[in-house]
């Protein structure tokens, strides 16, 4: 039973964890197994071919490692750096100042460029450290693709375009928490060296797994990378790739069956449908915003985010009572606003094994909430916003036509 028993399904809208579908639920209701058997190794390996799907590679070499997004993090910078390399990394929310955080904790000479929340990277600044750098002294430049905090998405296009304009050899790592298998991710296109991502997100699994994927650079790097690391090294896992057995430790038997179901699901669905799937439910978000009357944290429509709007309250209303207020009276599940915005916006999260109607719940949910808190919507305003987009916007059912 809850902990806190609420009638009926929590709508759960935060930005992740995210919901389950009921068939990865299933394929992870099994017991363990012993992951040294014929059958692990050999569902080992089709996942990892699979995941480079994802990434949108064919030479990155993926790694499916029991942890967070934050162990993630850690091993793409462990295994491509050295303590005192010099970093680029950009400052534009909570997520990216936690990464920011652990780079300067494992010995790295961060160099923070910094923007006001709610506005993306300063690909200007980047450009001109790059022009500056005729020594290479930059070995990584390092950004997070979405960032979660304010609803911010990062052009991965023009990160990539202006090291080359530059011929600049560092590395390009991209924290894809949020983004990979929800928005457009092209690890080889874009030149990124690691990308990396949690199962919590748009896989739609439980926590518990990153998977990192690196590039024939990156593991280049890693061979005289001089950072310590051990439960993250990538040698482990490589000498068990060769052996066939894939796994170094223990890996969880039924996350793997999970990550399997939810990427069949992903295929079955087609990752371009999953990408426009999230287009559509963020725009629908956006209007309903609109039409309310509020704004949205991003600032520019460029930075517009796909997986999470983070929605500027006005001053006189408190945005963690809006996300108390969910919780206690309709079983909604909303993003708090975390650090230098936390009381100043609440978030949507729209993304994962998510659809219309879903979201369209959320949004009347959420609007019954602002009149509670006393803020002057017009009831049903949000909704018809968005369901007029989506009901001339959303395409009939692949598998159903």
């Amino acid at each position: 039973m809850d902990y806190f028993y609420g009638p009926g399904r929590n709508h759960l809208f935060v930005p992740g964890p995210v919901n389950i579908p009921e068939s990865v639920l299933r394929a992870m209701n099994r017991n363990n197994e012993d992951y040294r058997s014929p059958a692990v190794p050999a569902m080992t390996k089709t996942l990892l071919e699979d995941v480079k799907k994802i990434f949108k590679t064919t030479s990155g070499t993926p790694f499916i490692i029991p942890t967070t997004g934050t162990g993630a993090w850690e091993s793409a910078l462990t295994n491509t750096l050295s303590p005192g390399d010099r970093t680029v990394s950009f400052m534009i929310g909570q997520f990216s100042l936690l990464w920011i955080d652990q780079q300067k904790r494992l010995g790295f000479n961060v160099d923070v460029v910094e923007s006001d929340w709610g506005q993306g990277a300063n690909l200007d600044i980047l450009a001109s450290k790059l022009a500056e750098d005729t020594a290479h002294t930059i070995k990584a430049v390092c950004i997070v693709h979405n960032e979660t905090a304010t609803g911010v998405t990062n052009n991965l296009a023009k990160v990539r375009k202006i090291l080359d304009d530059y011929r600049h050899p560092a590395l390009f790592l991209v924290d894809g928490v949020s983004s990979i298998c929800a928005l457009d991710f092209r690890m080889d296109e874009w030149g990124v060296d690691v990308a990396l991502t949690g199962s919590q997100k748009a896989l739609s699994l439980p926590t518990g797994m990153g998977i990192v994927c690196a590039s024939p650079k990156a593991l280049e790097a890693s061979k005289t990378a001089k950072s310590f690391r051990v439960f993250f090294d990538w040698k482990d896992y490589l000498k068990f790739y060769k052996l066939g057995t894939f796994w170094p430790y223990t890996p969880s038997i039924q996350l793997l069956y999970g990550l399997r179901e939810a990427l069949d699901l992903l295929f079955a669905e087609g990752l371009d449908n999953v990408i426009a799937r999230h287009a559509r439910l963020g725009k629908a978000t956006r209007l309903a915003v609109e039409a309310w009357g509020l704004k949205n944290c991003t600032q520019k429509e460029e930075w517009f985010s796909d997986t999470v709007t983070a929605v500027l309250v006005p001053p006189y209303i408190d945005s963690a009572e809006i996300v108390r207020r969910g919780w206690k009276r309709y079983n909604l599940s909303l993003g708090l606003g975390l650090n230098k915005v936390a009381g100043k916006v609440f978030r949507i999260g729209h993304l994962g094994n998510l659809n219309e109607l879903q979201l369209l719940g959320c949004l009347a949910g959420v609007e019954m909430i602002l009149k509670d808190v006393g803020y002057p919507v017009k009831l049903g305003s949000g909704v018809a916003a968005a369901c007029a987009y989506l009901q001339n916007s959303t395409p009939l059912i692949a598998s159903r036509i």
